[in-house]
């Protein structure tokens, strides 16, 4: 396979990240569905034969200067072990985005006062479930690695009990779970709908990261090569 043909592996957690993500020209588009086992387990086998891996998606914010829709690439992943995985700089400086430091956690950090622990113990502005495992894989493989996040729930915010019970194994919306939470507790409907602007404002900005991804492939493909070897939707978007 030549290295203009190699994929380059997409980490995500939701379907509709996925379906942005798959615009990206040579994406190997990997769902985790908030299990980072399932996840691991899956970027293994894609990554044979790629030129790197990218986490790619929407994430918490930490930093309470941060607004949804703030779009950051990473600096550094700091996983839940305390590990902490450098992202290649060539990429930060090739797309022009603001840098920030990422948290990666096995389990949705839905409360302010979790995220406000979170940013204390990781100087981290952002938190996802996926970019540690991709930092990870990518590490394990020898391949140049990036993540490109977009905030969603800001670090004031209370994510409902509805919204953390439903993502399904494959990224899908599980409707069951929500439900019955919501019928335990009627009054998160308040909190879900503020949810779902701060989602849609997020994937608004999420949409136009993909666009420029798409655009700049061919230089992160150049970049791949130097290293050593080491619509907006029209359609409602997940909560």
């Amino acid at each position: 396979m030549s290295e203009a043909r190699r994929p380059l592996v997409v980490a995500v957690g939701l379907k509709a990240e996925a379906r942005v993500a798959a615009r990206i020209a040579g994406a190997r588009v990997v769902a985790g569905g908030g299990d980072s086992r399932r996840l691991a387990v899956a970027l293994e086998s894609a990554c044979a034969g790629a030129c790197g891996v990218l986490s790619f998606g929407i994430a918490g914010g930490l930093d309470p200067a941060l607004a949804p829709g703030t779009s950051f690439l990473a600096r550094e992943v700091v996983a839940p072990d305390g590990t902490r995985f450098p992202a290649d700089a060539r990429l930060v400086r090739a797309l022009g985005l603001p840098d920030a430091v990422f948290a990666g956690v096995d389990a949705a950090v839905g409360s302010a006062d979790e995220k406000r622990t979170l940013r204390l113990a990781t100087g981290a502005s952002l938190v996802d479930m996926e970019s540690h495992v991709a930092a990870r894989t990518a590490a394990r493989f020898g391949l140049p690695f990036a993540a490109l996040r977009v905030v969603a729930d800001p670090a004031g915010a209370e994510l409902p009990h509805a919204a953390l019970v439903a993502m399904r194994p494959d990224g899908g919306i599980a409707l069951s779970p929500l439900l019955r939470s919501l019928a335990r507790d009627p009054r998160q409907i308040v909190g879900l709908t503020r949810a779902a602007f701060a989602a849609r404002a997020a994937f608004k900005s999420l949409f136009r990261g993909g666009q420029a991804l798409a655009l700049g492939l061919p230089d992160f493909g150049e970049l791949v090569l130097d290293m050593p070897a080491e619509d907006e939707f029209g359609r409602p978007l997940p909560v």
